[in-house]
């Protein structure tokens, strides 16, 4: 197998019939030996149906349906788990990503490159979908000393030595750029178009972003936490001076009278240690929700899937 590409299916049924007839015409310019996943991340609108369909008309596409909704990064997992293809693209359903622009990504490709990465050069997102995005790339770069841009998106191809690796890293929170960003290789990123979305609109609302963002940051990097052990260290400072300014003032100044500092500074502390202790609390949290070592989607069942593993080679290959 040549190319495999990954698609998550949540939302826009009715774009799957098109994508799919342009992935098929846009890949076989590059190769014949192709397979298309479709992993149904439990679709509201029954897209399986239409899945169905496509598998019954095509056996080089593959259906995957999760037992449950998993999310977009773990359905993608799934789908990667689930590929052969010695190139391997991974993109969304709802024709945002151009299917005519894989041809520019292998070609860049072919210059040496183990992931291309597509950057929308002109987003089709809301102005608060844009902003909250470069919100959180700003914050995560600071958080992991990394360098992230807001408009790369998961519309990527990679070689089938960055996938086997990726499949490697089971984390319960997860990112697809991100985590092929520090896996190394050698990356590059193109620009593409970016279309508006076939029908209706993400399912991603802002406190879905929120969350995910929080997820993020806390399993990926542990400077929050040092940032709290910075803030505490100032504080006792301060409090140290504090304490020699009022000395100093008991022997040579008036004692200030009223309780009104010491209540506003005692809530000041304890506001503090309490957001110390909760951000803690996530840290142990993820720590908890890890050790159980859950498997990050289920299958219900899987359409045109060929057997190429015998023995226990399947099973490893899928709980990598």
């Amino acid at each position: 197998m040549d190319i495999s590409v990954v698609i998550p299916v949540y939302g826009c049924k009715a774009a799957l019939w098109e994508l799919y007839e342009r992935l098929v015409k846009s890949v076989s310019k590059i190769t014949k030996s192709f397979e298309i996943i479709l992993v149904n991340d439990a679709c509201p609108q029954n897209s399986w149906e239409v899945i169905r369909q496509i598998c019954q008309k095509d056996v080089r596409v593959k259906g995957i349906e999760l037992s449950r909704n998993f999310g977009q990064i773990k359905a993608i997992t799934a789908g990667l788990d689930y590929s052969s293809g010695d190139w391997v693209v991974v993109m969304d359903c709802d024709l945002q990503d151009r299917p005519e622009e894989i041809i520019n990504l292998y070609n860049k490709a072919q210059e040496g490159y183990d992931v291309v990465f597509a950057r929308r050069k002109n987003r089709q997102d809301s102005f608060l979908k844009v902003l909250v995005s470069k919100i959180f790339y700003k914050i995560y770069s600071f958080a992991s000393d990394g360098d992230y841009d807001p408009a790369v998106c998961n519309f990527s191809i990679s070689k089938r030595i960055v996938i086997e690796n990726y499949c490697k890293m089971r984390e319960l929170h997860r990112a697809f750029v991100i985590y092929v960003k520090w896996l190394g290789f050698r990356q590059t990123v193109i620009d593409v178009e970016h279309n508006q979305r076939k029908e209706g609109k993400s399912s991603y609302d802002m406190k879905k972003r929120f969350k995910m963002a929080g997820e993020i940051l806390t399993s990926q990097s542990d400077k929050l936490l040092k940032f709290t052990v910075g803030l505490g260290f100032l504080m006792t400072c301060f409090s140290f001076l504090v304490i020699i300014f009022l000395v100093v003032n008991y022997f040579f100044g008036d004692v200030a009278t009223g309780w009104t500092s010491i209540i506003a500074t005692n809530c000041l502390i304890g506001g503090i240690i309490i957001m110390v202790i909760g951000l803690v609390g996530i840290y142990v949290g993820n720590i908890f929700m890890q050790t159980k070592q859950r498997p990050l989607y289920v299958v219900r069942q899987i359409l045109n899937e060929e057997e190429r593993f015998e023995g226990n080679d399947r099973r490893s290959k899928v709980e990598r």
